[in-house]
């Protein structure tokens, strides 16, 4: 079970998003929030594995809320949901700690597998998303150079695997595989997955198509 914390500052886009996820008996709406700073005050009741975060809202915006849920509740990934590609909402999203950006247009299947992605630690980005980031990412000035299986585990991260997925694949332990990730993210000076994502996305690691 995913438990979900939705926050919108519009009731009937709450009302046809709790629709939406009545469609699949894994996720469960365990509260709701109209800004960012209810939100905030909301995570240590309901505990929640996702934060569905609308970015315009009143109070607190969700960028500032992402950014201080982050902070605050490292383990608790956040899913970007908005009806504008504004793209300096975009980057800002994701330099908050977003895990993922999908917008309010999206299919019913499309958000569900977005959730349940956000709860294994996965990156899921709306193609048109991705597309633009990747235009204006600017990427950091690399520390160090990575071994390949640095390289291999930016590769799998970039494709949405989870540590769980690529320690599988590598043959290795998940202690290896987040060794490799925290390396990584260090010597390419990056905050989050998605940024790596991204990364590797420009530096054509990998194809848009297999993000």
């Amino acid at each position: 079970m995913v438990r979900v914390l939705l926050v919108d500052d519009h009731d009937v886009v709450r009302m046809g998003l709790k629709m939406y996820f009545s469609l699949d008996e894994d996720i469960q709406v365990v509260a709701e929030a109209s800004n960012g700073q209810e939100a905030l005050e909301a995570i240590p009741s309901c505990n929640p594995d996702v934060v569905i975060m609308d970015l315009m809202m009143p109070v607190m915006d969700g960028v500032k809320a992402t950014k201080e849920l982050r902070k605050m509740h490292p383990g608790i990934e956040v899913l970007a949901l908005t009806s504008a590609l504004e793209e300096h909402r975009i980057h800002a999203a994701i330099e908050a700690g977003a895990i993922g950006y999908m917008l309010k247009d999206a299919s019913a299947e499309t958000l569900l597998e977005a959730i349940h992605a956000a709860a294994r630690g996965e990156v899921r980005l709306h193609p048109e998303v991705a597309k633009r980031l990747v235009r204006e990412f600017r990427s950091p000035q690399m520390r160090e150079s990575l071994t390949n299986r640095e390289t291999l585990t930016l590769q799998m991260i970039a494709r949405g695997m989870t540590n769980k997925h690529i320690a599988e694949q590598l043959e290795v332990s998940e202690t290896t595989v987040k060794t490799h990730v925290s390396s990584l993210l260090s010597k390419l000076n990056l905050g989050s997955r998605t940024q790596a994502a991204l990364y590797a996305l420009k530096h054509n690691i990998v194809a848009l198509e297999d993000l």
